[in-house]
């Protein structure tokens, strides 16, 4: 049957607080992503049973639901309608959300923001570097053809050139003019500099003797911290320079100073010192991977996830590209460890798909599990593993498994392995590390990027192998206990049960077991004034809450002791013991969602009046007409 798009946005209109809730809205290819004001008033678990919602997860400030592609734009389209929200932009939203992000999460996501928008410049020159590398190998009269020399060349380009598309990228991010960017990145690798990659202790670059300032006169190829922070600063100067340069000259003033100053601090400051800096990062990262006897990699590959989770991962591109270019390594042996990690998810969702019984689960669960196994995980990871932690944990340790063999492995290689600026870095019958031409790329299509496939296949099945085992085992499906239970909810008889409230509008029957008493005997000044409306209390004798009409759900407290409920303009508060939002759940269990329909008798909540009294609180439930002011011929009792 085809999705109710109005009725799955109206669900979820109601399950996140409504439309003024809502601080931005957008939808990307799969998913609807959206900036909520008061994140408490989000009731997760209803939205996971949303028809049309295959999963959701927070990341970046957003609270982003999986619909699906061809669905999610139908379903935005009603989401606007019913919330009365604006449209906005996936930027708009990324804005939005990135106020409310707090500033270490914003230093650690922009590399990120920078290098996602340049992942297929990267990805195209990476696979095509991995072919050209692989038919060299199969046919060696290939190495020395013209067809070599072009697609090598056209392989190369990106990586060459890298600083430019970082600083294009890094303009847009931080609000430079994107076009003085590209003037910063050209800049650090004009041809009239040393390339980098030729410097050696016997061939050292020429200096410019500006007064007392000194310049080497050497490029930044493969370098991408000292561009980024290059930019940061263009982008610093010429807001600073729009809003004090009066507006006639400021068309000829801020680009000239920007770019002239920028330029200074580039090559006098920021090149030096944090060229060196990032050869540090990436010499730790390097250690880290090969030189630990493999525990590095394997907790790496453990937290890995977790940053994924965060949306934090993209921060190891900086490392990846560095590690393409290193004038000493010249691979991306950070890719096994994401491979790893991205490729156990896959294996702990798959075993949820074949393992639950839950059709809903298991519909989720199996295109989730081939997305990861083709690198993209977030599916999995929010609609699934993490959701149950259990699978997400099993993926852990298959990603730590994978991490460790990947980082241990050598093989020889019979060809010179070179870096992205064609310098030899391992020559044919050295041992060579497990590594990828390219970033970006990982699970399945990997295969085309890595340098050893067989190895490569070994780590796939160690990875997802593990999680997959380790998911069967120690995740059991509560999914058809709980759906028994749901059943049992609307199937349950409606038992007899003596009316308490009469007004025009309809009855209200008895919800809970006990003695009625009225409502000014509560033992609460709040509820007994009649403040929160007329009403009843009850001196509970059973320990289930079913349903006084049919009706609806419209709200359920997140600490699950109270529900609002709707049937004809009646809006009724049933509400356990006093003050019990301070047991913050313990001792309730709630059986229904914000939005459902429920029938007479149907269980609403479990509680323990043992552990209220634990508590040192009232059992006495209310049960209170909020809107009985606007009632006509309200009787209580």
């Amino acid at each position: 049957m085809a999705l109710d798009y109005r009725k799955c946005a109206e669900e979820i209109a109601a399950n996140i607080g409504g439309g003024s809730n809502v601080i931005s809205a957008a939808h990307c290819a799969t998913r609807l992503r959206l900036v909520i004001a008061d994140n408490g008033k989000i009731n997760k678990k209803a939205l996971e049973e949303v028809e049309g919602v295959k999963g959701m997860f927070e990341s970046n400030g957003q609270l982003q639901l999986i619909i699906g592609t061809g669905t999610v734009n139908k379903v935005y389209d009603e989401f606007l309608a019913v919330t009365g929200v604006s449209a906005a932009t996936k930027d708009d939203v990324k804005k939005a959300a990135a106020t409310k992000m707090p500033v270490w999460k914003k230093i650690l996501k922009t590399p990120g923001d920078i290098f996602v928008p340049i992942l297929p410049a990267i990805v195209a020159s990476g696979l095509m570097m991995g072919l050209v590398e692989a038919l060299a190998k199969a046919i060696p009269s290939f190495a020395s053809s013209g067809w070599f020399g072009f697609l090598d060349m056209v392989a190369n380009t990106a990586f060459a050139l890298l600083p430019v598309l970082v600083a294009v990228s890094a303009a847009r991010v931080f609000g430079a003019n994107i076009f003085l960017g590209a003037v910063i990145g050209l800049m650090m690798v004009h041809p009239g500099l040393m390339n980098a990659w030729t410097v050696t202790p016997t061939n050292q670059p020429n200096v410019w003797v500006l007064g007392f300032l000194k310049i080497s006169q050497v490029g930044y190829q493969g370098h991408v911290i000292p561009v980024i922070l290059a930019v940061l600063v263009l982008a610093y100067l010429e807001k600073w320079l729009h809003k004090h340069v009066p507006e006639m000259i400021d068309l000829f003033v801020t680009p000239l100073v920007s770019v002239l100053v920028t330029a200074f601090a580039t090559f006098v400051v920021i090149g030096p010192i944090f060229s060196v800096l990032e050869n540090w990062v990436l010499a730790g990262a390097q250690w880290l991977v090969t030189s630990t006897g493999g525990i590095g990699a394997m907790i790496m590959g453990a937290l890995y996830p977790f940053t994924v989770v965060m949306g934090l991962h993209h921060m190891y591109n900086v490392i990846e590209a560095g590690m393409l270019s290193s004038a000493t390594l010249g691979l991306n042996i950070w890719m096994p460890i994401a491979t790893a990690a991205n490729f156990a998810q896959f294996g702990a969702c798959l075993a949820v798909a074949i393992k639950c019984r839950n059709k809903r689960l298991k519909s989720v669960a199996l295109p989730s599990s081939l997305s990861a196994s083709l690198g993209i995980t977030e599916p999995a990871i929010f609609g699934v593993n993490f959701r149950f932690m259990k699978p997400f944990i099993a993926g852990v340790i298959g990603a730590a498994a994978g991490s460790l063999f990947g980082s241990l492995v050598r093989f020889t290689t019979s060809v010179n392995v070179m870096n992205t600026a064609g310098v030899v870095v391992y020559h044919a019958g050295d041992k060579v590390p497990l590594g990828a031409t390219t970033y970006g790329v990982t699970g399945i299509p990997g295969l085309l990027a890595i340098n050893n496939i067989p190895l490569y296949c070994i780590l796939l099945l160690i990875s997802a192998g593990i999680a997959f085992v380790v998911t069967t085992i120690i995740w059991k499906e509560d999914a058809p206990a709980a759906e028994e239970g749901k059943e049992a909810k609307h199937t349950a008889p409606v038992k007899e049960q003596a009316t308490v409230i009469r007004c025009k509008n309809g009855v209200v029957l008895q919800p809970v077991e006990g003695v009625v008493i009225k409502r000014e005997d509560i033992p609460d000044e709040t509820f007994a004034s009649g403040v929160l409306g007329n009403g009843i209390g009850i001196q509970p004798s059973a320990e289930i809450v079913v349903a006084p009409f049919d009706g609806v759900v419209s709200s359920v407290a997140e600490s699950k002791h109270a529900v609002g409920l709707e049937c004809n303009g009646m809006e009724l508060l049933i509400h356990v013991g006093v003050d019990t939002v301070n047991m913050k759940g313990d001792g309730f269990t709630c059986l229904v969602a914000e939005g459902d329909q429920i029938k007479a008798g149907q269980p609403l909540i479990r509680f323990s009046r043992d552990k209220i009294k634990a508590a040192g609180y009232s059992d006495t439930v209310a049960v209170l007409l909020t809107n009985s002011d606007d009632l006509e011929d309200v009787v209580c009792g």
